[in-house]
């Protein structure tokens, strides 16, 4: 289990770690290259939607024939997509780039295959923990990278920082080797009690796994708008850009301790009322900083408040569909849930440089963000958490 924990989590903490400094490179780029914000926003958005669509095929794939062989090829997409990303010349080429190639390596990389191997590996009476611990992985990486990736830009410009930044993907396929999983070792089928057909049709006529869907989704609208966009927000407000990487920081290094307890408390707690509690918190949270003054150490207090709550809905969410349906077909149906995610996940980003071309500030995407989160709190509470019942039909 300690091996699982450890490659699990450093290959969650380089994956999602060089994916949250990309809102670094927002102005960079576009100002290097000439292009507008929109056109940034949209290969990034372009990027969660292609980690969503992917990541319910690459999850039925992993579930098939094991991590390992998915987290190789993750890895030399990741490598190929970052530098890919230095060297297009026009937007078309950088959407194709940064937005559907590093999207499918990110699904091959992340939690949805990860929590796969935790699911089938780790025992039940341990899952939401070890799901907690391992997207705390990804929270230090966020905590660690995006520090690193501002220094980059800053001393070796943009471009090189990208192509150092695929030689850090690479390592994921030297991780994977610790993922290998005995059942999937000899090639021979895996005998299962569900086809993919009839899992399918069980999760999707099961109110539940809706519910779950659209909490989701909101929860990819709200980070991934802030991620990307809160750089150039504060710097038109004229705040330098240390303090965008010190507030993105912030909300890796305290997103380590709300992954960490969340997955603890899912052990003890129901885990609808936790999700519902970090939705309501986040709008809290959101409300509470358009109203404060806007100061560095305003800045620094909501990217600490949000990073306690940032990923601590994913162990959550995945532990409660493993507690439904099981874990034969878990990378499946979580890549099914986090494709809601990336489709929120899109319109947040793409909506902030949009609205921004078209309004010249945030504000309305702010707005929205609370009212999501809102939203969020209230299709959260009457998820059902108990496993279906279903006579056992061993099919391969």
């Amino acid at each position: 289990m300690v091996q699982i924990l450890l490659c699990g989590g450093a290959i969650v903490t380089l994956s999602m770690g060089i994916r949250h400094g990309f809102g670094l490179w927002l102005l960079p780029i576009t100002q290097s290259m000439g292009w507008t914000r929109e056109s940034f926003s949209l290969a990034i958005a372009v990027q969660n939607l292609s980690w969503g669509v992917l990541g319910i095929f690459v999850g039925m794939l992993a579930d098939r024939i094991g991590a390992f062989k998915v987290l190789i090829g993750g890895s030399i997409l990741y490598a190929l997509g970052l530098v890919g990303m230095a060297l297009s010349p026009t937007p078309l080429w950088f959407l194709a780039t940064a937005g559907v190639l590093i999207g499918a390596a990110q699904a091959g990389t992340t939690y949805a295959v990860i929590y796969g191997v935790l699911g089938r590996q780790i025992p039940v009476a341990r899952r939401s923990w070890a799901m907690g611990v391992t997207a705390a992985a990804g929270s230090f990486g966020q905590f660690f990278m995006v520090p690193v990736e501002g220094s980059l830009i800053a001393s070796v410009n943009w471009s090189n920082a990208l192509m150092i930044l695929a030689v850090f993907a690479l390592l994921i396929a030297a991780l994977a080797f610790g993922l290998r999983e005995p059942g999937f070792a000899s090639g021979a089928p895996v005998k299962r009690e569900q086809t993919v057909g009839q899992a399918l049709k069980e999760a999707w006529s099961y109110p539940s796994f809706l519910l779950l869907m659209a909490g989701y989704f909101v929860c990819g609208f709200q980070v991934m708008f802030i991620g990307v966009h809160m750089p150039s927000y504060l710097k038109d407000f004229g705040m330098a850009p240390q303090v965008a990487s010190t507030s993105l920081a912030l909300v890796g290094l305290f997103n380590i301790f709300g992954t960490y307890l969340a997955g603890n408390l899912g052990q003890k707690m129901p885990k609808r009322y936790l999700l519902s509690g970090i939705y309501s918190l986040r709008s809290i949270a959101t409300i509470c900083f358009l109203l404060a003054p806007l100061s560095p150490w305003s800045v620094y207090i909501f990217c600490a408040a949000m990073g306690f709550l940032w990923l601590s809905t994913v162990p959550l969410t995945n532990a409660t569909i493993a507690q439904i349906f099981g874990v034969q077909h878990l990378s499946m149906l979580g890549g099914f849930v986090f494709f809601s995610h990336q489709i929120g996940s899109f319109l947040g980003v793409w909506l902030g440089g949009y609205l921004y071309d078209i309004n010249g500030n945030y504000d309305m995407v702010w707005y929205l963000s609370i009212a999501l989160g809102i939203f969020a709190a209230l299709v959260n509470l009457p998820v059902r958490e108990t496993a279906i019942p279903r006579q056992p039909t061993m099919t391969a």
